[in-house]
């Protein structure tokens, strides 16, 4: 059952539509993220939630309760949400246990039940032996933490996080990604995550709404985001693709402007006009010899970059158009710059994009 409901939620600024009529529902217990470039609405529509900016249009519903509309909209302190920004925003002048128990206090709790509580949330984020530390002894990571302990120790219907990892390294990013998807499953609350980061979308996430230009473009699972998808916006920003473009025969075909021709044994053609397909880098097979018998879904072209990844190797191939393919291949694989390669775009990766 929906929770957390967005009915044509629309916010402007100087007349611009910064999100753009968007309608999303959101099960009790499920974590969603909010995914798409900068200046995509993401933020946008988390701080309409959140109570901070009041929209334009739409109203928002948790639990059956209207929290926003245009006039009538709750005050931030009544949403019973808990907010986690880009910054960790701890009290400096406060240990790790006075922050996490800060909220409590202000709900006027018992002194015990502070303690139980705090202690409790201490302990599901590995923050007990650090208690008494201040936040400026701890790690960016550990920083990171203290203030989702702050969050969840109140007991909130709804967790909101504005792009939470941003400000930490690569590897502690990777490490923080696991523990709030540990936290979640131990706690599920509502919980809505903002982020520009497709892996931790797809790490985290138990569905992903992929914004562009204040609009919702698609959503759904990280699997079907990223095996499906269901737009050429999509399918780029998910994920490393090559996108073709060419004209339907109204079979399963697809008869590209660079010579090749595609069969696409998944996706939607376009009747009229153009259709897109889509190619996942690591998709296509790479061949230093020419293919046998069938030319279909096989061009040739000139190795113009290769670099060698630890993991695998990363191709960027000249068509004979002046067009460029990108596809990755396992290390031994090694192709000489300025050598000719034969590209195959097996059928069932190559997907048609009407949209």
């Amino acid at each position: 059952m929906s929770f957390v409901k967005l009915e044509g939620l629309t916010k402007r600024y100087a007349g611009v539509p910064v999100v753009n009529n968007v309608s999303l529902a959101i099960d009790k217990g499920q974590l969603v993220c909010l995914l798409g470039p900068s200046g995509c609405g993401k933020t946008t529509t988390l701080r309409l939630i959140a109570g901070f900016a009041e929209p334009d249009a739409g109203e928002i519903t948790v639990g059956g309760r209207r929290i926003s509309a245009p006039g009538a909209s709750e005050a931030p302190e009544r949403r019973n949400m808990s907010m986690i920004f880009q910054s960790y925003a701890l009290w400096p002048h406060m240990t790790v246990f006075e922050n996490v128990a800060y909220g409590l206090r202000l709900r006027k709790l018992p002194a015990a039940e502070i303690q139980r509580r705090a202690d409790t949330m201490l302990a599901a984020t590995k923050l007990a032996p650090l208690a008494q530390r201040y936040p400026g002894e701890l790690s960016g990571g550990q920083q990171q933490r203290v203030s989702l302990a702050r969050a969840l120790v109140i007991e909130p219907e709804t967790l909101l996080l504005d792009e939470p990892l941003s400000n930490l390294d690569a590897n502690l990013r990777e490490e923080m990604r696991f523990e709030i998807r540990r936290l979640h499953d131990k706690f599920r609350y509502t919980t809505v995550y903002v982020t520009h980061d497709q892996a931790e979308a797809m790490t985290t996430a138990d569905q992903i709404v992929v914004m562009n230009q204040g609009a919702i473009e698609q959503a759904g699972t990280p699997e079907d985001i990223y095996q499906r998808p269901g737009t050429e916006f999509v399918a780029r920003f998910i994920g490393g693709t090559n996108i073709f473009k060419g004209r339907w025969d109204g079979k399963d075909t697809v008869a590209c402007a660079n010579g090749v021709i595609l069969r696409c044994a998944q996706g939607e053609f376009s009747a009229q006009g153009e259709t897109a397909v889509s190619v996942r880098h690591h998709d296509i097979r790479l061949s230093a010899t020419a293919p046998e018998g069938s030319q279909a879904n096989w061009i040739v072209g000139t190795v113009a970059r290769q670099v060698y990844l630890g993991s695998h190797r990363d191709y960027l191939v000249a068509l004979p158009d002046g067009e460029t393919v990108r596809t990755v291949t396992p290390v031994n694989a090694a192709i000489e710059q300025g050598r000719p390669v034969w590209l195959h775009f097996p059928p069932e990766h190559s997907r048609a994009l009407a949209r």
